[in-house]
């Protein structure tokens, strides 16, 4: 029992954890900035502003993460609050008509295939680290959704479609990496 306090104490107390947890927590504010501004596709200095401040956040947890040690938790988190904001935030610009539905489902199918193969191995005791492509993947992505909710570049819709469609480029390809590393560099039979 003591070891699991004094985990969750680590665990909580870790200043990079402790902004990959605000920025999960802010997300569903995001969305809602997002959602409350359909009449302007979704793009409100509100809701930039806070989503620069995520993206901001995100680059100080990870430079913390490095500069003092990661965590087991860092390293499940850090993924998880990106793929809420992105997914989230892909979701809610579809409904508010910014978004096309095929390019939001395609990142929403890789992204959910790829974490369900992730923990799949995960449970059998073999970590899947993220690739450098994977990361600049998930800036582009980030991009994306800073240009589509920024009043200005939002009436710019040859650039919100391009950066989404880069995004979607990225992610596909980077998909079809993590395939092919499971293929080279995971056991076949695993236990």
């Amino acid at each position: 029992m003591n070891a699991v306090l004094h985990h969750t104490g680590a665990f909580v107390t870790n200043a990079a954890n402790m902004l990959t947890l605000a920025r999960i927590a802010a997300a569903p504010v995001l969305f809602s900035l997002v959602l409350s501004h359909e009449a302007t596709l979704g793009a409100s200095w509100a809701a930039a502003l806070l989503g620069l401040a995520m993206a901001v956040t995100d680059k100080i947890d990870g430079m913390l993460a490095r500069s003092r040690g990661g965590t087991r938790a860092g390293a499940f988190l850090d993924p998880l609050a990106d793929k809420v904001v992105v997914l989230g935030g892909m979701a809610c610009l579809y409904i508010v008509g910014s978004y096309a539905l095929i390019p939001v489902v395609i990142v929403w199918i890789r992204e959910l295939a790829v974490s369900l193969w992730r923990f799949k191995w995960a449970g059998r005791g073999v970590a899947i680290p993220a690739r450098n492509s994977a990361k600049y993947k998930t800036f582009v992505q980030g991009l994306a959704l800073l240009f589509a909710i920024t009043p200005g570049v939002v009436d710019e819709r040859w650039l919100v479609q391009s950066s989404l469609w880069l995004a979607v480029a990225l992610t596909v390809f980077t998909g079809v990496q993590y395939l092919f590393d499971g293929r080279t560099h995971l056991p076949r039979h695993p236990a």
